[in-house]
């Protein structure tokens, strides 16, 4: 089992699919990795050898900000809008979506469980 970034690969999967296990790496790096490697794109994590899992923690950790310091970087930005009292930052802070989207239906990832209000009637025909 290959460990890089402090993640263990998934030994079965391929290496281009197992590198998005790393937070930070989506699909466009895992590929652009792979290239600047020298991986094929049959190969899978077990079958790397020493010196290529090797080569792939180097250009990650020379090239990318994954894992523990990006997710830092991401909770900083967050914080620094809810200190600046920013309409993002406010959404941020009432835990309601950011970006735009309606919440009088919808929105239950942010929102949570729907509770009921003590009172209100059910409109019946």
């Amino acid at each position: 089992m290959a460990r890089i970034a402090g993640v263990n690969l998934p030994d079965k999967k391929r290496v281009e699919f197992a590198l998005r296990y790393i937070y930070g790496v989506g699909p466009a790096r895992s590929n652009r990795i792979c290239k600047e490697v020298g991986i094929s794109d049959s190969k899978r994590v077990f079958e790397l050898t020493e010196e290529e899992a090797l080569q792939i923690r180097e250009v990650i950790d020379r090239d990318y900000q994954v894992e523990g310091d990006l997710r830092r970087v991401v909770s900083m930005n967050i914080k620094r809008l809810m200190d600046l009292g920013c309409y993002r930052g406010l959404r941020h802070r009432k835990g309601l979506p950011v970006h735009g989207q309606r919440t009088h239906t919808n929105a239950r990832t942010r929102k949570g469980k729907a509770r009921a209000i003590p009172g209100k009637k059910k409109v019946t025909k």
